[in-house]
């Protein structure tokens, strides 16, 4: 093997580790010195030492913890150099020297085993600390989901740019920004306690589910899939549930994004054209994602009453448990739509609801619940609206009607493949009303 490809290699294992290990590093680095743009720094620093010394020296045989190992003595060492309450830097050099031996310890698996049993539980702490840090509310969602990614989903910048269609250069200032602020209105490392929990859970689990979905469904660009943003979601979403077990809307959204992802094989056609979940190969679903799913959902239930998400993850059941389009119970849909809509009110949920009337009930009932939702200022412009529409005024018999609708659902949209889909369902409307 030459050079350039052993390095080349080396490389994509490097990667490979860093982005299962990163979120733990940077945790740890962040308990230690409570500077979380520090810490990342700090932890990059170590990625580039492997890069530089795993060529010449080898894989370790747990490279996780030789990436942990080196990233906490240049923590240590910047503590030392930077002179930081020396009362203080005692205690941490004591622990230091307990956690970490010596330099000649890089290549004995033994004793790298040992650190990593040792601070185990520690290390799950650091994690789930950081994902509440990357998720405060104090930021954008735009920023908390750049920042998620980053941090917690060991994702390059440009990667990110890449998957949410904006430049590097605003994903770049978005984190930086993210980062000053944390620090500007000194965001503990901490997990809320008590009653600050649940509204700061209900901020962790909104920019999950914000990255599933621009995953499921791009809102721009020349694919409808971005599956790298839905399993880096769900990556964090059962992190999330490994880490606090006895939430049930974790479990909820974790049980969302596993069915939701079932589908993915059968959402596209092999030129990359959508595929409306009536008209999937359902033989395509894959049965052990669904599973998964299932059983956290029960999990869920188990917990208490279901949540908003489990809710959504109740109503993707429905169709997972349906081995036939026919033999989908459209009623128990509608009736979990209703639960949701009391639950949490919104006119997408009462749009989505519409839909389920249409197929429970007929399109008329359907119809009056979409023209209903016209004048709500929140779906003016939502693309959705006008194709729900049309599709109801098609199965009327109403194809006019219904081609306008898709025409204007096609003007609303910025994603060119659900464009497409759109027009050529108002295309057929044209046709059938011939």
């Amino acid at each position: 093997m030459t050079r350039g490809t052993l390095q080349f290699e080396i490389g994509k294992i490097v990667d490979a580790v860093w982005r299962m290990e990163s979120a733990r590093i940077v945790g740890a680095l962040t308990r230690m010195l409570r500077d979380l743009g520090r810490a990342e720094e700090l932890a990059q620093d170590a990625l580039l030492e492997a890069l530089e010394r795993w060529p010449a020296d080898g894989v370790p045989d747990r490279p996780g913890a030789w990436l942990m190992q080196v990233a906490k003595r240049r923590a240590l060492d910047h503590l030392r150099h930077h002179a930081m309450h020396a009362s203080k830097e005692g205690e941490l050099s004591w622990e230091m020297d307990n956690l970490l031996a010596d330099s000649g310890s890089f290549r004995d698996p033994a004793e790298l085993a040992a650190l990593t049993q040792e601070t185990a539980g520690e290390i799950d702490d650091d994690v789930l600390r950081l994902i509440f840090v990357c998720c405060h509310p104090v930021l954008s969602a735009e920023a908390r989901a750049a920042l998620a990614l980053k941090l917690l989903g060991g994702l390059a910048t440009g990667e990110i740019a890449r998957a949410f269609l904006v430049p590097e250069a605003t994903v770049a200032q978005r984190i930086v920004r993210a980062k000053r602020t944390l620090a500007e209105a000194r965001v503990p490392f901490e997990v809320p306690r008590g009653e600050e929990l649940r509204p700061r859970l209900a901020s962790v689990l909104q920019v999950i589910y914000l990255i599933y979905n621009e995953g499921y469904s791009a809102s721009a660009g020349n694919e409808w899939l971005r599956p790298t943003l839905c399993r880096e979601a769900l990556r964090l979403g059962r992190v999330l549930a490994e880490l606090m077990p006895d939430e049930g809307e974790v479990h909820g959204l974790v049980a969302l994004m596993e069915i939701q992802s079932s589908r993915e094989r059968a959402r596209t056609g092999p030129d990359g054209a959508p595929i409306l979940l009536m008209d999937q190969d359902r033989s395509r679903w894959d049965r052990l994602l669904i599973g998964r799913g299932l059983a956290a959902l029960d999990r869920a239930g188990r917990l208490g009453a279901l949540g908003p998400y489990a809710l959504q993850a109740a109503i993707a059941a429905c169709h997972a448990r349906a081995l036939t389009p026919e033999a989908t119970d459209w009623a128990r849909i509608a009736a979990l739509y209703d639960a949701l809509s009391q639950l949490t009110p919104s006119p997408v949920v009462e749009l989505n609801r519409a839909v389920a009337l249409g197929m429970a009930y007929g399109p008329d009932a359907g119809l009056a619940l979409a023209d209903a939702l016209l004048d709500v200022p929140a779906l003016r412009n939502y693309h959705l609206l006008p194709s729900v529409r049309g599709d109801l005024l098609a199965k009327l018999g109403r194809h006019a009607e219904a081609k306008a609708e898709f025409e204007r659902a096609a003007s609303l949209t910025q994603n060119e493949r659900e464009q497409a889909l759109l027009l050529e369902r108002a295309r057929s409307s044209a046709l059938l009303e011939k």
